[in-house]
């Protein structure tokens, strides 16, 4: 059995197969999710998993270079969502949600939570270790 914090095989298995500069999107239960990426799907129910659960267990395996929000996620002002872990030392880039959406058909997969926080997507891009 692994002894990382990441036990899901199919996301482990993504993010063994990630390359520099891929693009991986972690989704609220809302996202439309396009034909041409992989779709992890763990939604359970409203909430379950939460997508700060989610992205906690993949920012432990991934390197991330880039990430991208949309302009929508940053509620009254903030410069930051309440989700956006404060480990991820990375100001995000910004955009349209339409944008975002379309910039998510080219990602390598689209892991889908339970979350239900309006605009709860993030997209990183994987970085390289050295």
């Amino acid at each position: 059995m692994k002894r990382t914090t990441l036990l899901h095989a199919e996301l482990s298995q993504l993010m063994a197969s990630l390359g520099h500069g891929d693009m991986l999107v972690i989704s609220d239960a809302g996202l439309p999710i396009p034909a041409g990426p992989q779709r992890i799907d763990l939604a359970v129910m409203r909430g379950v998993p939460g997508l700060a659960e989610v992205l906690e267990a993949v920012l432990s395996e991934m390197t991330v270079e880039r990430v991208v929000l949309a302009q929508e996620a940053m509620a009254d002002g903030a410069s930051l969502p309440p989700w956006y872990p404060p480990a991820l030392a990375i100001a995000p880039e910004t955009m349209p949600h339409a944008d975002f959406k379309r910039l998510s058909a080219n990602a390598r997969a689209v892991v889908r939570t339970g979350e239900c926080t309006p605009y709860a997507n993030i997209l990183l891009v994987a970085g390289v270790t050295f």
